[in-house]
């Protein structure tokens, strides 16, 4: 299995618009940070987590010619806004593209592209199936299987997914001793972490931390991350031996 992270920022990226501050003007590449994406590749098969407004840039830039399914963790815009880019693997490889996620979601997404889902759609328009998801309960995409896992986004639940020994969650601030036993154990885990101060729907670095230690996962990763946590040189060096900072076009090999 390979996974691609090529989206590690939060829903304004890094630089931000205007903005003048240390991490915006950072030289280290690993501070210019796209929107949450992540494609996974197992066995011929090629999921992708979110669909946010820099798609087409993350696909061109990782060369990515097919799609077999895209898993989404909810329907925030820097999530779901550039939808309309998976347009090229529904011509490429003449499918409706399955979208799997919560009921919410779905109906959500139904609602904001109402002119891919419409009875008569304009030609050329994406095409795409809907497939609810309840939190817990394994599917597949092809022989690839996954868990749903449920957390909490402030009060909005969402979901984290799980792959094998890879376990991905993004926008949490809370997880359920169900949730955590969902990703025990697994070797590599993406987490967010959104900056130092207390936030009222995201991780802060502290937290994050601990929750990676209370799970006991091998190694993990800092992701979905804010200017406001600073350059990646000088976080890095409050992280534990086995934490490190995720970066756009990070490969991890499992």
């Amino acid at each position: 299995m390979k996974i691609t992270i090529l989206g590690t920022g939060t829903s304004q990226g890094i630089p931000v618009i205007g903005c003048k501050c240390d991490a915006c003007v950072s030289n280290d590449t690993r501070d210019n940070r796209l929107r949450s994406c992540v494609l996974i590749e197992s066995q011929g098969t090629n999921v992708l987590i979110d669909t946010g407004p820099d798609l087409r840039q993350q696909m061109l830039k990782s060369e990515t010619n097919q799609i077999n399914a895209i898993l989404y963790t909810h329907e925030h815009s820097d999530h779901v806004a550039g939808l309309d880019d998976i347009r090229p693997f529904n011509f490429m490889q003449r499918i409706d593209m399955p979208f799997y996620g919560l009921s919410r979601v779905l109906k959500d997404i139904e609602y904001r592209f109402a002119y891919v889902f419409r009875e008569n759609p304009y030609p050329g328009s994406p095409k795409a199936s809907l497939n609810p998801l309840t939190p817990a309960k394994k599917f597949s995409v092809d022989k690839l299987e996954i868990i749903p896992i449920e957390v909490m986004h402030g009060i909005l639940p969402i979901l984290g997914y799980r792959f094998g020994d890879f376990s991905f969650i993004t926008d949490a601030s809370s997880l359920s001793e169900k949730s955590k036993n969902l990703i025990r154990d697994s070797k590599v885990l993406i987490l967010n972490a959104l900056q130092k101060e207390k936030h009222y729907s995201h991780f802060t670095l502290s937290e994050a931390i601990d929750t990676i230690q209370e799970l006991g996962v091998e190694k993990a990763y800092i992701t979905h991350v804010s200017h406001r946590m600073g350059p990646s040189k000088e976080w890095e060096k409050e992280l534990p031996d086995n934490i490190f900072p995720a970066y756009d076009g990070l490969e991890i090999t499992l």
